[in-house]
């Protein structure tokens, strides 16, 4: 399994993902890339995620990585 960066979301933002998901319209790349991040919370790989989601291995890597709490908090 090739998870690349460990991601641990709290109750709020899995909260605030799922209902991103749920409901009204978004950009589609902001929809991928919630998909991406409750999936890796969820202890799924690389590429696990890049195929269910339908996006590239790089963008799992780069949505991810280490500032993904610093990307997610300035929106």
């Amino acid at each position: 399994m090739n998870v690349r960066y460990r991601v641990d979301l709290g109750q709020i933002e899995r909260t605030e993902l799922r209902a991103l998901l749920n409901g009204g319209k978004h950009v589609s790349r902001m929809l991928k890339r919630a998909q991406s991040l409750l999936a890796a919370d969820a202890g799924a790989s690389d590429e696990e995620i890049a195929r269910s989601v339908g996006v590239g291995g790089s963008t799992v890597y780069r949505t991810n990585d280490a500032s993904w709490k610093v990307i997610w908090s300035a929106r």
